[in-house]
């Protein structure tokens, strides 16, 4: 089987296999040797902001001088962005080769009527195979889906647990209240193990304090008021946090979002909690916390060009603080598209209640979820919003905003984690 057979397998998984028990992904995991207990784990969940604060966590451990593993998801572009080594992205023969190894695994256990990994088991197994060939010192673990019933909580050991914003998305899986919600996030925490949390959402908070107590962990909080910025411009932020062990110590991040500033505070806080096992001066945290690259969120792609995967409410409000933040000083142009299962008339309009664009285009994306190009216009008109242009062709699409952008302007292209991964490719394929 050759790489592209491989890809084409794991597309393919999810129609003919159901969601299994962690006791199912445990006994996986113990059939390809245990690799998880080759590495320390620091395992991330959370709604929004968990493959940034992951993205933190290994930059300071590299610029520690530490061998790192990130398996995050879902991937922009190509599959093989799950798994990175050292911050680099696994080659095709790393990724063929282990999931060989969970392949003849999935054989294995159908020929004993058992059941067939799922497609996020098959990545997760994979990359804990990955990971530990690689032989890698850590690795930061972002949970797929929730947390308690996630495959990634079948690693029993991580050193800390950090547990970041909690909002209303995959409610049809996690529940209809914060409390749920916020329940099955909990459910990474581990008997005696440290849990860093976004202590934002009082109710959140609460439901993360309780089991904390319960499994006797140290609970650490972290609030938007811990932390202080003082510079925001189009190359990045610069805050502090305000505590007896970072002073007045000044961090810089190549983010221009403002809540990047939380994500990057859990990062931190972790790593204070962890001083004494894994003890890194502050110069080399102040360089891992500059150095940090990550796809997708508020990430600027070219000059004056920002990509956004916000597709939930949450994810919203807080491009719309950041957009709110540019359009002072720059005339915005919006390039939108967004899928059938998420609130997108909601989304739009809490756009358009705060950010005045001097142009909106719309495009198309998501196969059989997708909301066309035309419809989404529409909606942004009703919305007040007098320039608006849809183009099915997400090429198309990006060649005119960029057009109408102009020199003095900025473009931010939000709405989807679908668009954000076209939009890369579109611009790789013309580099």
């Amino acid at each position: 089987m050759n790489y592209e057979e491989a890809v084409a397998y794991i597309e393919e998984t999810p129609k003919f296999t159901t969601k299994n028990s962690l006791e199912h992904t445990k006994e996986c995991l113990r059939r390809l040797g245990n690799p998880q207990n080759t590495f320390k784990v620091i395992h991330v969940a959370g709604t929004n902001g968990k493959g940034s604060t992951c993205a933190f966590l290994t930059s300071i451990l590299r610029e520690a001088g530490y061998s790192c593993g990130l398996f995050t998801s879902p991937h922009l572009v190509e599959i093989n962005e799950r798994f990175q080594i050292n911050e680099e992205i696994i080659t095709d023969q790393v990724f063929l080769d282990a999931f060989c190894k969970v392949k003849a695994l999935a054989d294995e256990l159908l020929a004993e009527g058992s059941y067939h990994p799922t497609y996020f088991e098959m990545l997760f197994l994979m990359g804990m195979v990955i990971f530990a060939e690689a032989g890698v010192d850590y690795v930061t673990l972002e949970t797929g889906l929730g947390g308690r019933l996630d495959a990634t909580t079948s690693v029993e050991n991580p050193i800390a647990c950090v547990i970041t914003s909690i909002s209303f998305d995959h409610m049809q899986y996690l529940g209809d209240t914060i409390e749920e919600i916020a329940g099955e996030k909990a459910g990474i925490i581990v008997p005696g193990v440290p849990v860093i949390y976004d202590g934002n959402n009082k109710t959140a908070a609460a439901v993360i304090r309780k089991r904390a107590r319960e499994l006797g962990s140290p609970a650490i909080e972290v609030r938007r008021k811990d932390a202080q910025i003082l510079r925001n411009t189009q190359a990045g932020i610069d805050f502090s946090l305000k505590n007896a062990y970072y002073g007045d110590t000044v961090f810089s991040i190549p983010f221009i979002a403002g809540y990047q500033v939380m994500n990057g505070a859990l990062a931190l806080t972790a790593m204070e909690v962890l001083k004494d096992c894994l003890p890194i001066p502050i110069e080399k945290i102040q360089e891992g916390m500059k150095k940090t690259r990550w796809q997708g969120r508020m990430e600027t792609v070219l000059p004056g060009v920002i990509v956004d995967g916000a597709h939930n409410e949450d994810g919203v409000e807080k491009f719309v603080e950041t957009a709110a933040h540019f359009q002072k000083e720059n005339p915005l142009t919006l390039l939108f598209s967004a899928v059938e299962d998420k609130d997108y008339r909601d989304m739009v309009r809490a756009i358009c209640e705060k950010i005045g664009f001097r142009h909106v285009v719309t495009t198309q994306v998501g196969g059989s979820r997708m909301v066309s190009a035309k419809k989404l216009a529409e909606l942004f008109k009703e919305m007040g919003c007098e320039d608006v242009r849809a183009f099915e062709e997400i090429p198309k699409a990006f060649e005119e905003a960029y057009r109408l952008k102009g020199k003095d302007g900025m473009l931010f292209c939000v709405g989807s984690l679908y668009l954000v991964g076209e939009i890369k490719r579109v611009i790789r394929r013309n580099a």
